[in-house]
């Protein structure tokens, strides 16, 4: 597409390929895991401020009553920017699994079509041909012996 085009997104290209659309996701990832960190030291450093703030006649306590809400909000803030580093990473495993989803639908349909038909016009099973008979051998065959000494004949008996 052409750049002057008005109607031209750098974002759509990313989107219609999924490896672009991951290095995309992972740049966003990387740039919010570091405003991440600078907002833990922020929060670090309001909760000293804040908690040493005191104003004459405060009980030893006061303070840390007064800091919890602003620590609070911190710590939300923070849970949130953990969150969307992980929706971010499950966004670029949900896109690739699109791709590969629709790349296996046409293959599957065929699957499907055939079991379709096979179901519709099944084939006659032929019979399995039976083995061939052995011909019966003497019974004075090596291998036609008892099992066991139990098993002895009365001409073998001791």
């Amino acid at each position: 597409m052409n750049s002057n085009d008005p109607n031209h997104s750098p974002l759509r290209d990313v989107a219609q390929n999924p490896e672009a659309t991951a290095r995309y996701l992972a740049d966003v990832q990387r740039w919010l895991l570091d405003v991440g960190r600078n907002l833990e030291t922020l929060a670090q450093e309001i909760r000293v401020h804040c908690r040493d703030t005191h104003v004459e006649g405060d009980r030893f306590y006061d303070a840390w009553l007064r800091a919890q809400p602003v620590e609070r909000a911190f710590k939300d803030v923070l849970k949130n920017v953990e969150a969307v580093t992980k929706g971010l990473e499950k966004g670029a495993y949900k896109r690739r699994a699109h791709d590969e989803a629709v790349a296996n639908t046409a293959r599957k349909r065929k699957e499907k079509e055939l079991e379709r038909q096979r179901r519709k016009n099944p084939q006659s099973l032929q019979a399995a041909p039976s083995p061939p008979q052995q011909v019966a051998q003497g019974q004075n065959s090596e291998h036609d012996g008892p099992g066991s000494i139990y098993d002895l004949r009365k001409e073998r008996s001791a």
